[in-house]
């Protein structure tokens, strides 16, 4: 009688023992699985963007969500502190947590041979004989002067004859596809040298960093005008325009 009862006792106790540790384990296991779910706030895209962008664009379209824990990928931004000057290095899509990885130095998404368009500009490309280029002397990150000539209609006071006149000074220059001739001599010239004195064959395709009103009017003259460009770096002075015409050429 006495080994009956103390055997219920003991399996009574260990039936509590076991609930206990049952239901230790459930608690625990909701803890790590409520831990996991726990939101976490990062910087999501909202809208659209272009790969390029500057950091004005990614603030006006990202926004600070909640996001469980274990959706957050490595890397995901909390905010933009210290990512002055960088751009979106790859276009960015809806939805997609914002990552430190895919913003870079706009210096380093400039294609080889060209220089970035410094923000809020764009691009535009003219082609251009070799003399009209300063004899094909000029490269990317350069500035120039762009002198339009007209046969007629671009001087009011004289529309009737020909005129021409510097209308842009020190625009960048972003990139310069041209061909060089093959070098004439097999010796071990400076490369450089080379470049700054063999003739360019064909013509040269210059692209420039203008603004739309600007990018217009270098077009138009393209197209109804001529175009020559001077070799103008930040130190050169400049003056009033001068439009210089015909009939005034030898005053």
């Amino acid at each position: 009688m006495k080994t009956r009862l103390l055997g219920g006792i003991v399996a009574l106790v260990l039936a509590i023992v076991g609930a206990l540790l049952l239901v230790s384990y459930i608690q625990g296991t909701e803890a790590r699985a409520q831990k996991d779910l726990q939101p976490v706030e990062v910087l999501v895209v909202q809208a659209q963007i272009p790969a390029g962008s500057n950091l004005e664009k990614i603030r006006s379209s990202v926004k600070l969500t909640s996001m469980p824990t274990t959706s957050v990928p490595n890397g995901a931004l909390k905010n933009l502190d210290g990512i002055e000057g960088k751009v979106a290095a790859v276009e960015l899509l809806p939805g997609e947590p914002l990552l430190g990885a895919r913003l870079a130095d706009p210096n380093s998404l400039a294609a080889p041979g060209s220089v970035p368009v410094p923000a809020g500009m764009q691009e535009i490309s003219v082609q251009l004989e070799a003399q009209r280029v300063v004899g094909g002397r000029i490269s990317a990150g350069d500035t120039v002067g762009v002198v339009v000539l007209f046969g007629s209609g671009a001087n009011k006071d004289a529309p009737a004859i020909e005129s021409a006149q510097q209308v842009f000074h020190k625009v960048l220059v972003t990139s310069v596809q041209r061909s060089l001739a093959k070098a004439q001599s097999s010796g071990t010239a400076d490369p450089a040298a080379q470049a700054n004195t063999e003739l360019p064959t064909g013509q040269l395709l210059v692209t420039f960093a203008r603004n739309e009103a600007d990018s217009a009017k270098i077009a138009f003259a393209a197209q109804f005008g001529t175009l020559w460009l001077t070799k103008e770096p930040a130190s050169a002075e400049e003056g009033a325009p001068v439009t210089i015409k015909k009939s005034e050429m030898y005053r």
